[in-house]
């Protein structure tokens, strides 16, 4: 991880002291983002700011930006998609919490303790990026001549059944 994002943060902290953690970590660290890469190449660029609106609301400010290896469901092949996300999520400690909070504020449900793996605010942001069908913009469908082959007479299946009929009368 990088030297200046701590493995686990307390939120209501670095709200009241208005910290900003910026850095890059490689994607081999988000172990379950891993899932719907085709390989951990690469690293994401983040920031954390932490503070509160002019409402009072705390929120933390999510930026990332990175290149995802994922694989092309149109052509089978490995793609690099760019994302580039900011998202603003309002701290709260409860679900009755959720409709205070301004229009452009996500939820993010904060435990009692406060204390929260840093590294997941970046990977849950990064996991709800990620194309549910990827397919590469700069791709075509590949060109393949279909050749519908001569249909064979089928063989009713209740045939037989039918001759065992007729032998018996």
């Amino acid at each position: 991880m990088s030297a200046s994002l701590p493995a686990v943060i307390d939120v209501w902290r670095m709200v009241a002291a208005r910290r900003v953690f910026e850095g890059s970590l490689p994607l081999s660290a988000f172990k379950r983002l891993r899932g719907s890469l085709v390989d951990a190449e690469g690293q994401v660029n983040f920031a954390l700011e932490f503070g509160r609106d002019a409402s009072n609301q705390a929120f933390v400010e999510v930026r990332a930006d990175a290149a995802l290896p994922l694989l092309c469901q149109r052509t089978l092949e490995r793609y690099l998609h760019r994302i580039r996300l900011v998202q603003q999520l309002g701290l709260i400690t409860s679900e009755a919490q959720e409709d205070a909070l301004p229009e452009q504020m996500e939820p993010l449900l904060v435990p009692e303790s406060g204390e929260m793996p840093a590294i997941d605010l970046v990977e849950d942001e990064l996991i709800l990026a990620v194309p549910v069908v990827p397919m590469n913009p700069d791709s075509e469908l590949p060109s393949q001549e279909w050749h519908e082959e001569p249909e064979e007479e089928k063989q009713n299946p209740f045939g037989v059944l039918a001759q065992l009929k007729d032998n018996k009368q």
